[in-house]
């Protein structure tokens, strides 16, 4: 029987031009997922405020990093898993299912990767969205978007979506060992931020369970470490506008470490399977300037998971668990 895994991320503009980044910003931001404020008024500050300038300051940063992956980042890794794991359960015997990619916005569509799939007469497809905590914001578009997909059709494969595995035995040890690999090369910094993607406050309040999964995730992270509660901390990044998101804010708590003088830190994302933009850019660059231009010392970022044998024996696991019969 034919079988596929689709790994689904976010997404990536095409290219860093102002062009590419304002088409990928105008499908993202207008997901009813992503932004639940009613249309008449997210329109206006959408067009008017967000796409016209937004892009231009993103630009720089963006192409900076298209030069040193060769391509976005986002996709460069996104190959590379897929090429790892493929790999991977080629050793498990014969007939393991083929391995794609696909983001939620820009390319690869899920579309387009969907109807390859079906041409070549896939009889069962897991969808697999590296996302370890379920939000609606994120992996909720996914489900809207496979559900679109099969709307219509007369015949659709066995179909699975994993909801989420922000508390799998694997994910925290893969999580875990990728802190003690940094601790081992660079040593234990004062500090252990754990930074998640936000969103708004009022999802939570409305029955998204994100806000809960990080906390688990977070609280097993740490014992896993054998941190106290003095030597760690759950925060939230990237919000937009002036709704008030998760709390406590990533950059207001860098600050205020900065402020107080630490003197080193070390940052983790446990929210991305994979990096991206956001981790390279606002993670690793942006909040390291706010941080030590506010007095604090050393600032070190950990990277995702990404290619890294814990994580690719991670997605096998999940695979062999989730896919349909």
């Amino acid at each position: 029987m034919n079988t596929a895994v689709i790994l689904m991320n976010l997404g990536t503009p095409a290219a860093p031009t102002v062009a590419a980044i304002r088409r990928y910003l105008r499908e993202f931001l207008s997901d009813r997922r992503v932004v639940e404020i009613p249309r008449f008024i997210w329109y206006p500050i959408l067009f008017g405020a967000i796409l016209p300038f937004r892009p231009q300051r993103l630009v720089h940063g963006y192409a900076q990093m298209w030069r040193e992956f060769g391509d976005s980042p986002l996709r460069v890794i996104s190959r590379k898993q897929v090429e790892r794991l493929q790999q991977r359960l080629q050793q498990d015997g014969e007939n393991p299912p083929q391995i794609r990619f696909a983001m939620t916005y820009g390319e690869p569509k899920l579309s387009t990767v969907v109807q390859e799939l079906r041409a070549q007469n896939i009889e069962r497809i897991l969808v697999l969205p590296l996302y370890p905590q379920f939000s609606a914001t994120s992996s909720g578009a996914i489900f809207d978007q496979v559900a679109a997909l099969y709307k219509t059709s007369r015949d659709i494969p066995a179909l699975n979506i994993v909801k989420h595995y922000h508390d799998h035995p694997l994910y925290i040890e893969a999580l875990a060992q990728s802190v003690l690999a940094h601790w081992q090369q660079h040593g234990r910094a004062q500090k252990l931020l754990m930074s998640f993607h936000g969103i708004p406050k009022r999802n939570v309040e409305l029955g998204d369970p994100y806000r809960a999964h990080c906390e688990i995730t977070a609280k097993f992270l740490a014992q896993r470490l054998q941190l106290d509660a003095s030597q760690w901390q759950l925060s939230f990044q990237s919000r937009l506008g002036r709704a008030e998101w998760l709390q406590p804010y990533t950059s207001v708590k860098l600050l205020e470490w900065g402020t107080q003088k630490f003197s080193s830190i070390d940052v983790i994302c446990p929210a991305f399977a994979t990096d991206c933009l956001e981790t390279l850019e606002e993670i690793a660059i942006e909040n390291r300037i706010v941080f030590q231009s506010a007095g604090g010392g050393e600032y070190r970022y950990i990277p995702c998971l990404n290619d890294g044998d814990a994580h690719i024996e991670l997605l096998r696991e999940l695979i062999i668990s989730n896919m349909p019969r």
